[in-house]
């Protein structure tokens, strides 16, 4: 089982439109996939029409096994599972904060899915907390989408800063350019500025588009709607480096 954790401490940069299309794709080419929608938000659960019980809470997210498994929801796409959030997952920091050894817990309640899924992806709400680092332990790869500006990248290299600190894998972080805009000049310096330095950057570009802004509409994964879309082909595309990168690294 892979892990692939869709974090930025930004919001607003097309975390979870990636997250519910790259699982989505994953789950097209057969592979049992899961998707986890750990941000109080819900915009993941939102994207695919599905709301978690009403006595499910973060507390039970993070008691795992039965508790967990019965919570886990049939999307309308074959291969495709949902854990859909929950608005307590506010407080989940307070509830591992009174756990023992609470660095190490959502590792622990993920690693008993690996008889049912291939992937399993984690959309992530934008801070860093004790959550947060949670989700760092418990990923084999952190995706970070990083919209091509001066404050976007600097959220980037605030999250390698932090990993160097605490002692964590920075070669889980992998980031690619999202909600692009080739027309502006910024956008156009700071990718090739990037592509140049940086080896841990995806090749594929996810354009800002009305397609991608739509799923609110539509309420279903681009690739799905409209699956010769620019966007659904980027997606598509970035899908595949991820999967070589797996394939290779996990």
């Amino acid at each position: 089982m892979t892990v692939i954790a869709l974090y930025s401490i930004k919001g607003g940069v097309g975390k979870t439109a990636a997250s519910v299309n790259l699982a989505y794709l994953a789950a097209s080419e057969g592979a049992q996939t899961l998707l986890c929608d750990l941000d109080p938000q819900g915009s993941a659960s939102f994207y695919l029409r599905i709301r978690a019980r009403k006595k499910f809470s973060s507390k039970k997210l993070l008691k795992g096994g039965i508790t967990l498994n019965r919570n886990i929801r049939e999307t309308d796409y074959p291969n495709l599972d949902l854990l859909p959030s929950d608005m307590s997952y506010r407080n989940l920091d307070l509830v591992l904060d009174n756990l023992k050894k609470p660095q190490n817990r959502l590792k622990k309640v993920l690693k008993p899915l690996a008889t049912d899924y291939r992937y399993v992806f984690l959309d992530c709400p934008p801070n860093i907390t004790l959550a947060s680092e949670n989700i760092f332990r418990a990923a084999d790869i952190i995706l970070v989408p990083v919209i091509p500006t001066t404050l976007s990248l600097l959220t980037y290299r605030k999250l390698e800063d932090f990993f160097k600190d605490e002692q964590l894998k920075r070669s889980k972080i992998f980031g690619f350019f999202s909600m692009v805009e080739k027309r502006k000049k910024m956008h156009r310096e700071i990718m090739a500025e990037i592509s140049e330095n940086h080896k841990h950057f995806f090749n594929t570009l996810i354009p800002y588009t009305a397609e991608v802004e739509k799923m609110g509409i539509y309420r279903e994964p681009v690739a799905a709607r409209q699956p010769k879309s620019g966007a659904s082909l980027a997606y598509r595309n970035l899908w595949e480096e991820i999967r070589k990168l797996t394939g290779s690294k996990i």
